[in-house]
Parts: structure tokens; sequence; C-alpha cells
């Protein structure tokens, strides 16, 4: 579903590259974790994956279909409209007709259990429920491909534990392809299917995991000698 071959990005002339020769394979269903520390090009990269960027050098090729739906860690809703009337909005502009927007947006609501709270403000909802809202919304883009960067990150450990929960079954029940930005082992464990380790400024590919090849021990290690390795 996308291909990266020797992607760069520099963003001033002679400046140090920001990502140098990044060669990468996403594969349709994969759920693709990409760790490192600051200063890695971990959100870069998924800039040039959904297009908001265009690579310096080399090339990078998504498959053909609906943009990417994307997905960070400010959510970015509108906090006088409802829960319900957030996810309405990419359903408006997808053409769809009105008067189904309401039981598609509480379907998606019940996806991320929280069809209860169809009818709240969004400035009455938690930070983990308003994150709910923004994964719901990012479905109704009715994209096989989903970008997140650190979605999960100002969350507290109890709250996100959950979202785990709940976002590991709505990509298995969907389908979804995902790409997901983290500085967080154990999240990258916890749900990726694939754990992709960039190397500090420039940002290249420093080493992959397949899940369950390895552990937390052995992924903290790597990633601590490629943070020191420009200390």
């Amino acid at each position: 579903m996308i291909r990266l071959e020797g992607a760069g990005k520099t963003y001033r002339k002679g400046g140090e590259p920001v990502l140098d020769r990044v060669d990468l394979t996403v594969g349709e269903g994969e759920f693709v974790c990409l760790l490192g520390g600051s200063g890695s090009g971990k959100s870069t990269l998924l800039h040039l994956i959904a297009g908001l960027e265009e690579p310096t050098t080399g090339t990078v090729s998504v498959e053909p279909g609906p943009p990417p739906a994307l997905m960070f860690q400010d959510h970015a809703l509108f906090p006088w409209l409802t829960a319900a009337g957030n996810i309405e909005l990419p359903l408006r502009l997808r053409g769809l007709d009105p008067s189904g927007h309401r039981a598609e947006a509480l379907r998606l609501l019940g996806l991320v259990q929280l069809a209860d709270r169809a009818d709240t403000p969004i400035h009455e909802l938690s930070g983990g429920q308003r994150q709910r809202v923004a994964l719901a919304r990012a479905l109704a883009q009715n994209s096989r491909l989903l970008l997140m960067d650190e979605p999960f990150g100002a969350l507290d450990a109890i709250t996100r534990d959950d979202l785990h929960e709940v976002f590991a079954d709505v990509w298995r029940h969907q389908k979804l392809t995902v790409v997901f930005v983290t500085h967080d082992v154990r999240e990258a464990l916890r749900l990726g299917t694939r754990i992709v380790l960039l190397s500090t400024r420039p940002g290249r590919i420093a080493h992959q995991w397949r899940a369950g090849e390895t552990d937390e021990n052995e992924v903290t290690a790597r990633l601590r000698e490629e943070v020191h390795a420009r200390a």
C-alpha cells in the first residue's frame, strides 16, 4: 500500500537532511509503528506518506484510493459541536445523503465505545473521550489508510491503555492499514505488527522487528543507542 524508495527530506539548501535514503514498504492491513528519539524524522516521514510534504530525494508512492485519514496528538475537534456533530462534518464532505448522517455517526461512535455521549459537547468530554471522537472522525473519512502522530501521547497511562484496546479492536474489524508514530516503546510493542526504528538525524531505518520477535528491553536498548549516538 505504501512504498518509499530512497526518500529524503531537507528543509534548507545545504542543510543537514531530516530524513536520508529511507526505503520502506507497508503492506495492506499492517500496523507499522515508527519509533525514534526527538529529531529522528518520524513526523516528517508521516507527512511524506500523507502527501503534506514532498520528498527532496527519492520517491513516495501510496496505492490509489481515498486520501489517508490523519489523527494527531491535538484532537482538533470543534469544541462547540457535539461528539456526533464533529463526526458528521466529514460525512457531509463525502457527499453522503444527509438523512443518513446521524445513523452513521452513531455507528462510528459505537465502534469507539462512545455512542452514549453522542449529544455531549466536546468541551464536556475527558481527554480520552475526545481522542475516541477524533478516531471516529478519522474513520468517517472512509479511508483504508490511517496515519497517526502520537495520538495518545498526552493521555495518562490508564486512559492510554484503554484506548490501545479500543483502537486495536477497530484496526482488526475495519481492516485498516496503520502507520503510527510514537516514542513509547511499550506502546509500539503493544500495538504494532512491525516496529521500525529510526536513527537520530538524519533519520534512517536503523532496525525493524516483527511482532513477537523482540521484547521491551531489546528495543529500549537499541533506541538508547540511536539517541546517544547524536548526543
